[in-house]
Parts: C-alpha cells; sequence; structure tokens
C-alpha cells in the first residue's frame, strides 16, 4: 500500500480549481471528472472555452496543485506539467521548454505573467531567476505544447506558459508564510488584501528567500547561492455592471554568489494596467499596457539595462451563425542597453527595437456544434526580418459528451535575438578578431506543426488524453566556419534543418473522494542536419539537450485528522548529446490543517540521491541536492 501511494498521479489538465482550505475543499472533493472537465481555459482561443473542448494539448495546474505539491518557485511549479520538460541547471537557472530544444537559454517557448511577457530579445528566452511572485496568489498555470503563435506572436513555437494570478477579491485578508531548510535556508512572505468601498479590491505583498549552493559531481558545494526578495501589489476596480480595471505592479532584487569574483545582480520591477467591458454575452474588448524593466550584472561577463514597453488591444464579438471572431493589434518598443566587456560584446550596445502587430481567428461550426473549425493567423513586423505570417488551423469533433478528437496544422517562428545578430567574441582583450559572431543575415526560425489528439472520460473517475504531433523546423540556428577548413572564427546562420515527433499521454484516477492519482508520460524524437553547403557539424548538439522519453506519478491523498500527503516520481531520460544519464527522483509533501487559518507542512525533495545532475555539459555542470524544508501559513 505504502509503495502504491509513493508511486502513483501526476498533475494534467483534468485539475481542480483553486479553492482556500475551507469547507469549499470538501465540496471540491465531490466534484466529478466530468465536472472538472468543464473547467473553463483561455490561452488556446483567448476567450473562455471548456477545457474538454480545446483543439490544443493544454494542462492546467492550479493553485491547490501548486500547494500541495510544495513547490517553491514557478520553476518547481511547472514539474507538475507532464508536457514540459523541466531540468535544474543549478540553484538559480533552469532549462524548460516543450517539445524539444531545450537549453538553458531555451528560446521557442513563450511565458506570460498576467499578460505580461517575460522573455528577454537579448536571447529570445527566459531568465527563471527572476521570475517569481508570492505562489499562494497563483489562480492557474495554463501550459500549451505546441504552436501558439497565431494569437500570441513570435516565439510560441513549441508552447505557451501563462500564469495568471488571482483577482484582489479572491485573496482578502492578512496571509503569513515562513519556513526553511536544507537547500531553501529561509523564506518568508506576507500579503494584506483589503477593500474600498464595494467596488475596488486590493493586495500588497511582500517576500524573500535565501537557497543554499548547488552541488559539484565531485559532492563539493558550488559556489552559486543567492537571495532574492520582492514586493508588489493589485488593484481590481469594478468601474461599472460591465467594465473592470485591473492595476499591479512588482519590483525585486537579488544578488547570486559565483566563485573567484562579486556577486551577479539581478533586479527589476514592473507595471501593468488592463481594462476590459463586456459588451453582450457574445462580445467584449480589452486593452492593455505594461512598462518592465530589467537589470542583469554579471561582473567580467556583461551588463544588460532592458526597458520595455507593450500596448495591446483585443475584440471578440460573434457573427452570423456561430462565428466567434476575436482580433486584436499590439505595439512594443524595446530600449536595450549592453555593458561590454573583454569576454564577449553586443555590437551596437545601444538598440531601440520596435514591433508591431495584427491577429484574426475565426471559430466556426461545420454544420453542427459538434464539429467547429478554428482559422486564423497573426502578422508581425519586427526590425530584424520584416513581416512575419503566422496562419494555423484547428478542427473539433466532439464525438460523444465525453470524447473530443482534435487536430491542427500550424505555422510559428522564433525571430532573431540579440545574440543570433549582435554577438561578437574577441580573440583577446582589444581584438578586432573575433571567434564567434552573430550573423548579419541571420532569419527568422520556423515550424511547420501538425497535432492530432483525443481526449475521453471513458468513467465517471477516470479521464485520458493523448496528443501526437509532427514538426517540420526550417532555418534552424547553426555555427558556419568563416574561412573553412580552420575551425575559427565561427559565424551564426540558419544552416539547419530538421524534424521531431512524438507523443504525450496523461490520465487522471479518483480512486475515492480522497485518493486522487495522475500520471504522464510524454515520448520524443527530435532530429537536426545540416543542410546543403553548411560546414556545421554540431547535427543540432548546441541547440537542443533533450531526453527521448520522460514521464512522472502523482498521488494526493487526503486522510483523517486533517492530514494531506503527496507524493510525485519522476524519470527523465538520458540527455545523449550532454551525457547526462537517466535518472528517478522522489518528492513527498506532508501537511496538517491544524486550524482552518493555520497549515504546517514539510516537504522533502529529490529524495532518492544525494544529489543528481539534471542539464549541462560536464566541465560546467552542477548538479541538484537532496532538500528537506518545513513551512507554515498562516490566514486571519
Amino acid at each position: 500500500m505504502f509503495v502504491l501511494i509513493l508511486f502513483a498521479g501526476h498533475a494534467s489538465a483534468q485539475t481542480p480549481p483553486t479553492v482556500q482550505p475551507s469547507g469549499d475543499l470538501k465540496k471540491l472533493k465531490r466534484l466529478s471528472l466530468d465536472e472538472l472537465q468543464a473547467i473553463e481555459v483561455t490561452s488556446v482561443s483567448k476567450h473562455p472555452e471548456k477545457l474538454s473542448g480545446a483543439a490544443s494539448s493544454i494542462q492546467v495546474i492550479t493553485g491547490d496543485d501548486i500547494r500541495r505539491a510544495g513547490a517553491t518557485s514557478l520553476p518547481e511549479a511547472l514539474r507538475l506539467a507532464s508536457n514540459l520538460q523541466v531540468a535544474q541547471v543549478d540553484s538559480r537557472a533552469w532549462a524548460i521548454t516543450a517539445r524539444g530544444f531545450n537549453n538553458s537559454s531555451a528560446n521557442k517557448l513563450l511565458v506570460l505573467v498576467d499578460g505580461r511577457a517575460v522573455y528577454t530579445p537579448l536571447h529570445a528566452g527566459v531568465f527563471w531567476d527572476v521570475q517569481d511572485t508570492l505562489l499562494e496568489d497563483i489562480e492557474r498555470i495554463e501550459v500549451i505544447s505546441g504552436p501558439g503563435a497565431t494569437l500570441w506572436g513570435d516565439n510560441a513555437v513549441n508552447g505557451v506558459i501563462n500564469i495568471s494570478t488571482k483577482n484582489a477579491r479572491d485573496s482578502q485578508g492578512v496571509l503569513v508564510t515562513g519556513g526553511g531548510g536544507s537547500e531553501l535556508r529561509g523564506a518568508g512572505g506576507m500579503r494584506y488584501g483589503g477593500h474600498v468601498g464595494t467596488d475596488v479590491r486590493f493586495r500588497a505583498y511582500g517576500k524573500y528567500f535565501g537557497r543554499d549552493s548547488s552541488a559539484l559531481p565531485i559532492g563539493r558545494q558550488a559556489t552559486d547561492d543567492w537571495t532574492m526578495g520582492q514586493g508588489g501589489f493589485r488593484l481590481d476596480w469594478d468601474t461599472s455592471r460591465v467594465s473592470h480595471m485591473t492595476v499591479q505592479s512588482d519590483v525585486y532584487d537579488g544578488r547570486i554568489a559565483q566563485p573567484g569574483t562579486n556577486h551577479i545582480a539581478a533586479s527589476g520591477s514592473n507595471v501593468l494596467g488592463r481594462w476590459s467591458r463586456t459588451l453582450s454575452k457574445d462580445s467584449d474588448l480589452s486593452l492593455q499596457l505594461y512598462y518592465d524593466r530589467t537589470h542583469r550584472n554579471i561582473p567580467g561577463t556583461f551588463t544588460e539595462d532592458l526597458q520595455t514597453y507593450d500596448a495591446d488591444f483585443q475584440h471578440r464579438f460573434r457573427v452570423g451563425a456561430g462565428h466567434d471572431v476575436v482580433w486584436g493589434l499590439g505595439y512594443r518598443a524595446s530600449i536595450d542597453d549592453e555593458g561590454n566587456s573583454a569576454v564577449l560584446s553586443f555590437l551596437p550596445a545601444h538598440l531601440s527595437q520596435r514591433w508591431l502587430n495584427g491577429f484574426v481567428q475565426d471559430e466556426m461550426p461545420l454544420g453542427t456544434d459538434r464539429l467547429r473549425l478554428t482559422l486564423g493567423t497573426k502578422v508581425e513586423h519586427n526590425d530584424y526580418t520584416g513581416v512575419e505570417l503566422q496562419p494555423s488551423g484547428r478542427l473539433a469533433w466532439t464525438l460523444t459528451r465525453r470524447q473530443t478528437l482534435w487536430g491542427a496544422i500550424s505555422r510559428a517562428v522564433r525571430t532573431p535575438s540579440r545574440i543570433d545578430r549582435d554577438f561578437f567574441v574577441p580573440v583577446a582583450l582589444g581584438s578586432a578578431s573575433f571567434l564567434l559572431a552573430g550573423g548579419p543575415d541571420f532569419v527568422s526560425e520556423d515550424v511547420r506543426a501538425y497535432e492530432l489528439g483525443y481526449r475521453s472520460e471513458p468513467h465517471d473517475r477516470l479521464s485520458l488524453t493523448v496528443a501526437t504531433f509532427q514538426n517540420d523546423y526550417g532555418h534552424i540556428r547553426s555555427l558556419e566556419q568563416l574561412a573553412p577548413p580552420a575551425p575559427f572564427p565561427l559565424v551564426l546562420a540558419n544552416g539547419q534543418t530538421g524534424n521531431s515527433h512524438g507523443a504525450e499521454l496523461t490520465a487522471e484516477y479518483r480512486v475515492t473522494d480522497w485518493w486522487r492519482l495522475r500520471s504522464g508520460y510524454t515520448a520524443m524524437r527530435l532530429h537536426l542536419r545540416p543542410d546543403p553547403g553548411s560546414t556545421d557539424k554540431s547535427f543540432g548538439s548546441t541547440e537542443s539537450h533533450d531526453p527521448n522519453h520522460f514521464g512522472t506519478l502523482r498521488q494526493s491523498l487526503d486522510l483523517p485528522a486533517h492530514l494531506q500527503f503527496d507524493a510525485a516520481f519522476r524519470y527523465v531520460g538520458q540527455i545523449a548529446n550532454q551525457t547526462v544519464q537517466a535518472y528517478g527522483e522522489l518528492d513527498e509533501r506532508f501537511a496538517w490543517q491544524a486550524t482552518p487559518a493555520l497549515e504546517c507542512s514539510i516537504v522533502g525533495q529529490n529524495l532518492l540521491h544525494a544529489h543528481h545532475a539534471e542539464f549541462g555539459a560536464p566541465v560546467t555542470r552542477k548538479e541538484a541536492e537532496r532538500g528537506v524544508h518545513a513551512k507554515l501559513v498562516w490566514r486571519f
């Protein structure tokens, strides 16, 4: 019995809505999987639709899932989505992607936090060490594997992560958290939510943590411990019966140790405003504006100061016999200032860029509401490559009330980053010669993706999902010899082509009202090859570091006396081109709801090994360590 509990279950799209520990939890336990399938998601079509009918491989991580997993950061929470590849690089850095091309600077996955894109134009990826919020304030995380560029734009090539925090009305009162242990040395947070009159709700929060260093392969501690503090607020105002205004902001500052020199400094702030208005039951519009500032100083390597301004307008309405149309316009500007060093340079050091975009999508029935076709495209203009077109077509067929078959064909692009065009590594200090340089003619990488999926609920307590895909990639980044056969200098170009195929499977089984099992498994093959005339000999080893298969099992058990026990086992296959060996790992959480206002928990992470490698080349590799920490959450 104990072994079965330890090795069963996984977070999938069929997860219950977020609730506070109260009487609502008892009501939630009585929901059938059929009712849970009716959860509404917005990331697939930019309007609410039932999860069971979404024509995409989408999984949902709820706030309650995050709490019961004992996650202490957003990357740890993303392990709950079995359609993501999540690997810890060191104490602060993560490699996260969907459907391949994983890297510590993975550039084919778009990440949004409350509608704010958090990728950097420096490498078109995400600095995961500074993506944070009070985890208790997360409403849900919607994870799409597969292209989402028609609605979300450039870099949504292999997937989209859409993180949404709670409306301020759902986070009223005082919340205090605190804890610590072996790897998470100490952490604490506080949030206060209140109201002004009957129409305005607000919350403000602050948090702090300190994390221990990761381990070197020989077992000694690496010098990469780090600390960060963050604070922010959110205000939600019902300006009228049909209009709503949201204003929110965050500010953070952190220090990360590195051997032999000063600490890495990372800081930033953002402010976002969003206005929405409901015109009718089938029509609404919204306008969103945000400003984002980031600073990063890696002593001896580079310094970056980035400012981003973004505006987005969207309108949804119904036309004729069931045509649901959504369209929008967007504008973004960035100002990037680089502090170059003897190790690397970005030329020009100061660069301003602008992006313009517009999209339209029409969802329509084909003779019957059981068969719906969605057609759309996004048109974007960027300063590097000009106009990019990203169309898609999706078909959803509701076979029965408990069965849905869907398919999709899409095109998406990953536009050039500053590394692709403006990057230089000199031969020596002050030298005009270089070892590696960005390519002045670098164009967008692109994918043509074909997907087929099936969702079924064969029993009131059992749900199954399978999604298959075939991706054809063109213009993939390559390292070209400028003067072959001389190995150097190298120039970045678009000299590789490739394809991938695979399948994602998830299952959920409610054994009883108090015992829930979830599982997920992904099998994938990715092949890259040089184009005719290319001198790249890497066969994709510089662009993609992916296991061919990975899976998870997770269980959630509610015990008498207000006790909970959760366990998650994950298995990740070998990353051959990094010689990272396959591994299995176990996380566990034991919690006691002492009173309706007080929860105590103890969490063990990576319990099967003292330390193990998840990512990285052998010469620079750092390893994740076993960790145990305790946590108190007090609400009043």
